[in-house]
């Protein structure tokens, strides 16, 4: 399974929110790449970074941090928020991302989202599932969609969509532990998809029952910056070959 630490930026800080909410912020660090660079030094691989400046003006933003973590570090980077429009995933790709996590423009404009991934290819493009009472909310969490998450996956994945985020809004940022049920039940119901967790991880534990449950990858944040995880910890779970 692979480990996949996130940077959340807001205002060019490293931060975390709690259940999606501005205005819960934790700033963990004035300085994204540096930690980027933690990660790698650690042996981390792959790398989540997300644009909430971005997502919450539906555009994108930060990129000049991407470009710098993708320009002066090894990472494989996952870039996420904001992205609304061609351009935009133009210029995330242009400014180094191996893949691009979309998630309201899938809701909000199904014929981008598909143009995108015709273009891209499925190896490239990422679902952003991010709900709420298995209900698809969008731009920064600040919207609810009324798409039913299931339905939603559904559509996605019999579309061709093989990586795909589901993230548990009520669990993320809290530090109690993931969906692990709601990933069975994901996981059993489509085949010839990945699903990369997000949300609540807390504990090696939790990564172990996530693995167990058939997860391809895991997204960790605040475990990590509050130390309830350490990275010297997450040796056995990464995988160079990825």
């Amino acid at each position: 399974m692979r480990i996949i630490p996130a940077i959340d930026i807001i205002e060019g800080k490293c931060v975390r929110l709690s259940q999606g909410d501005y205005n819960k912020k934790t700033i963990y660090s004035s300085n994204p790449f540096e930690m980027a660079q933690r990660f790698e030094d650690h042996g981390i691989v792959f790398l989540h970074l997300v644009d909430l400046d971005g997502a919450k003006s539906s555009k994108i933003i930060n990129y000049k941090i991407l470009e710098q973590i993708a320009l002066k570090t090894g990472l494989k980077v996952d870039f996420g928020g904001g992205l609304k429009s061609i351009e935009d995933v133009k210029v995330a790709f242009e400014s180094g991302a191996s893949q691009v996590t979309l998630g309201s423009i899938a809701v909000s404009d199904p014929k981008t989202f598909n143009d995108l991934f015709e273009k891209y290819g499925a190896d490239k493009i990422i679902l952003g599932a991010d709900f709420f009472d298995n209900k698809i909310k969008t731009n920064g969490w600040l919207s609810d969609s009324g798409n039913d998450l299931m339905d939603f996956l559904e559509y996605h994945i019999s579309g061709g969509i093989k990586y795909v985020i589901p993230t548990d809004i009520s669990k993320d940022g809290m530090l109690k532990g993931p969906s692990i049920e709601a990933y069975k039940y994901i996981l059993n119901s489509f085949n010839d998809f990945f699903l990369i967790a997000s949300g609540g991880i807390s504990t090696i534990k939790d990564l172990d029952d996530l693995k167990e449950a058939g997860c391809e990858g895991a997204i960790l944040g605040k475990a990590i910056y509050e130390n309830k995880i350490e990275l010297k910890s997450l040796l056995n779970f990464i995988d160079r070959k990825c």
